[in-house]
């Protein structure tokens, strides 16, 4: 892991419109449907439509697939995304410039895609982190004909092209924010407990992918890798099952985990550094990459772990594994879980949970049902099949439908108490 320093300029977006020209001034974020159009022209792609859905809006955002925070280091990207629209080198260093408060959201049918959903107003609003940014919804159209795996990559690439050229809209505006990033020190520097982070990635095939530096993940090894690299948008996501659980691009820009061992970088921990690790289906692959993991974090020097992983109960068995395999070396750890408990909660909470290991935290019940209201329109798509309903209805979802409702990084709204 070659740390590096990187700085942030936030620019925040508090009003945003449709226009002739893609801007931003004083908080105001227009865009142009003809950029959009333009930055998803694809052979794959018939046609493609943008609308906004903010805060508070009679709206439903279905069949969501991916949502991207708009980011560029310069004119062009500068680097941005690498190895989608530049090379595959390692960023996280220099000047990053990002739109805080708005996100690029795909939205639309693929195979194996699982029912996603996004309410911008009521209950289910408030148990999405989306519920709360201003999104500008990407709809998509496929070319007659075309395959459905080049259909996933044009909405991707176009996707991440967007997400670039409205953040260079701010470019030379003052930034609300800056904050600076400095490097992960390779060696212990302060006597304090070394903490260090797992971040599991789902690796399951196509439409079930993600891509590290462009490259899917599938295949590859554990690696250690500079924690700045994720602001610059070096894991991107073509994973799109379990939508509770699912960790879009946006929310490893965001790394909530990565963020809170930096908050208290210093404090009462060192921050260590970031292990990525992918999650293939075969059992012996699953133990391979846990025992490479758990060595890994040793070299590295972590005193203790936080893990976290993507998807169902498919994924329970790699972060288990892992939080066995670190107890060989005399590391502690804790595993982010969200629990498949039946809609009362009285079924065994974890599919394979861990035999050695104690220290777990649950971000919620997948499988508790949540009565949404009926909304004034809807995007993405005119049915949401798993509730057999129009997309504008009133209906009832389990929690395991709302989109990063149980975020496995943190990134839930979710919090417990006391029976009374």
């Amino acid at each position: 892991m070659a740390g590096s320093a990187l700085k942030l300029l936030s620019h925040r977006v508090t009003t945003v419109t449709l226009g002739p020209a893609t801007r931003y001034d004083a908080g105001v974020l227009t865009v142009s449907a003809t950029d959009a159009r333009r930055a998803l022209a694809h052979a794959a792609i018939a046609e493609c439509r943008v609308s906004w859905a903010s805060p508070g809006d009679s709206a439903r955002i279905v069949k969501v697939l991916d949502t991207v925070e708009p980011r560029t280091k310069a004119p062009g990207g500068g680097g941005i995304f690498p190895g989608f629209l530049g090379s595959a080198t390692s960023q996280g260093h220099g000047e990053t410039h990002v739109l805080s408060g708005v996100a690029v959201i795909a939205a639309g049918y693929l195979p194996r895609a699982q029912e996603a959903v996004i309410d911008m107003s009521g209950p289910g609003a408030a148990l999405t982190p989306f519920g709360s940014t201003h999104n500008l919804v990407v709809e998509f159209t496929p070319a007659e004909g075309a395959p459905w795996e080049n259909v996933d990559a044009a909405v991707r690439l176009g996707v991440l092209k967007l997400s670039a050229l409205i953040a260079e809209a701010a470019l030379g505006a003052p930034p609300d924010d800056v904050v600076g990033l400095p490097a992960i020190p390779h060696t212990r520097a302060s006597g304090l407990p070394r903490i260090g982070a797992i971040t599991n990635l789902q690796t399951q095939g196509t439409f079930k992918d993600v891509f590290v530096r462009g490259k899917s993940f599938g295949a590859a090894s554990p690696i250690l890798i500079d924690p700045n690299e994720l602001h610059d948008g070096a894991i991107v996501s073509g994973q799109f099952g379990h939508p509770a659980l699912k960790n879009p691009t946006y929310m490893h820009q965001n790394h909530p985990v990565v963020a809170e061992l930096r908050r208290r970088d210093g404090k009462d921990l060192e921050f260590a550094g970031l292990i990525l690790a992918p999650e293939p289906v075969e059992v012996e692959q699953k133990e391979r990459v846990a025992a490479q993991a758990a060595a890994l974090c040793a070299a590295a020097g972590f005193q203790g772990v936080v893990i976290t992983k993507e998807g169902g109960g498919n994924a329970d068995a790699d972060i288990s594994l892992k939080i066995d395999a670190l107890v060989d070396f005399g590391i502690g750890s804790v595993g982010l879980f969200a629990e498949m408990a039946g809609a009362e909660g009285t079924a065994p909470s974890l599919v394979v949970p861990p035999e050695r290991g104690t220290a777990l935290i649950s971000t919620g019940n997948y499988d508790e049902v949540v009565r949404l209201p009926a909304v004034a329109r809807a995007l993405g798509g005119a049915t949401v099949d798993v509730a057999g309903a129009a997309a504008t209805a009133e209906m009832e979802l389990p929690t395991a439908v709302l989109y990063c409702s149980l975020s496995p990084l943190g990134a839930g709204r979710l919090t417990c108490r006391e029976a009374a």
